[in-house]
């Protein structure tokens, strides 16, 4: 069980932005590659495990620059992450990093460049980084859980029209390291590749195992990858094509639509986008993510006292019509206020939260919204005195 703090015990959390957004076109496609040559910043630097095939990468990433117009920084040192620094860049690729590798002022720098244009590229292990930091799960799409011994596995490739994968065939048979994650991402994410489970051994995502995605969020762009484990895969040629296209979308210089597709479930919710994690809030005041067992992916939106609110940028409230979430509470419970474009903006409607009698015991509140909106979403809450109640997840549906 969690222990809740006192807001004065306790670090604010104002967690940033992320953003990633516009997109890319197929070779023939009608977007063009930037005219003129543009910078790309590779990191990759580790707190954790460090892959050998971390130079190869950097060689190959190099390599695809200089062939393609643009010019190529790596570095492992994270005072890079500044604005003034970051400004210089057109996308930033977090190659096969792992850990803690980004103080406050860093992360503020990473989501201010992201969410105001800049591209962000996540390479394999870039889903094993910064997990204390929440707006970092929205960046890359989801975190690391766990992988398999190296093996041969069936990529499906889902959608041939990004730059990134418009090459390839329908299925892919590669070897790599396949990584499993805390979440599964589609439902805020477009979903490039997924992984056949039935074709290799230790796939733990009950069959939908996406493993290359890109998403829009705020002015920027995101781009995520699992492949690239080995130092092999970087001399084959498919997959080069795959991280070019990559990196050319994350830097704008083509576009192409990487608008989320939802997690495609029955969920009454038409063109809603499905469950979302609430712990993946892109700006916020006092909240903090929160481990509990119980929840999915292992953390909840947490130590929620009265006055607090969690921004989404990449949830629209256009159209909707109805709002569900999991919640526990072992406070003095509340109510959540569902409002679009701020934290203060248009009331669409609230829920009430009782008691559940422990931070581990989860049931699900919901609501007929009334109000009407256009923007980002935002919940905002109100209470008594001491910590709330926790979010596990939500669910707007139109």
């Amino acid at each position: 069980m969690k222990r809740h703090l006192t807001r004065r015990a306790r670090q604010l959390s104002c967690v940033l932005a992320v953003a990633l957004g516009a997109a890319f076109l197929a070779p023939g496609g009608t977007a063009q590659a930037a005219a003129d040559p543009y910078q790309v910043l590779v990191f990759s630097k580790t707190a954790g495990f460090r892959h050998d095939s971390i130079p190869a990468g950097i060689a190959e990433i190099q390599a695809l620059g200089a062939a393609n117009d643009f010019t190529v920084t790596a570095t492992e040192d994270s005072a890079a992450f500044t604005p003034g620094n970051l400004a210089g860049y057109e996308a930033v690729v977090f190659l096969s990093t792992t850990g803690d590798i980004l103080d406050n002022a860093q992360q503020d720098a990473l989501q201010a460049y992201v969410d105001g244009g800049g591209g962000y590229v996540g390479i394999h292990a870039a889903a094993d980084t910064e997990y204390e930091w929440p707006a970092y799960e929205r960046l890359v799409g989801a975190w690391f859980k766990s992988h398999p011994a190296i093996q041969q596995a069936t990529v499906v490739n889902e959608d041939r029209t990004h730059p990134a994968t418009s090459h390839l065939g329908a299925t892919w048979s590669r070897t790599d390291e396949w990584y499993n994650y805390r979440t599964n991402p589609r439902a805020g994410v477009r979903v490039l590749q997924s992984l056949d489970e039935g074709s290799y051994t230790g796939g733990e995502m009950s069959g939908d195992h996406p493993i290359t995605w890109c998403h829009p969020q705020g002015e920027g762009r995101s781009f995520y990858t699992g492949l690239g484990h080995t130092a092999e895969s970087y001399a084959d040629p498919a997959f080069q094509r795959e991280l070019l296209g990559g990196i050319q979308y994350a830097a704008g210089a083509v576009t192409a639509d990487c608008t989320p597709q939802g997690d495609g479930g029955d969920d009454g919710g038409g063109d809603g986008p499905g469950a979302v994690e609430a712990e993946s809030y892109s700006s916020s005041s006092g909240v903090e993510a929160a481990g509990h067992a119980g929840a999915g992916g292992g953390r909840t939106l947490g130590y929620i006292d009265n006055g607090d609110w969690a921004g989404y940028a990449s949830v629209d409230t256009t159209g909707v019509t109805s709002f569900s979430a999991r919640v526990s509470s072992a406070g003095a419970g509340g109510t959540i206020e569902i409002r679009s474009g701020s934290a203060t903006g248009t009331l669409l409607g609230s829920v009430a939260v009782a008691p559940t009698g422990g931070w581990e015991t989860f049931t699900t509140v919901s609501t007929t919204l009334t109000g009407s909106g256009s923007g980002p979403l935002f919940l905002s809450f109100t209470g008594g005195s001491g910590s709330l109640f926790d979010i596990d997840s939500f669910t707007l549906t139109s």
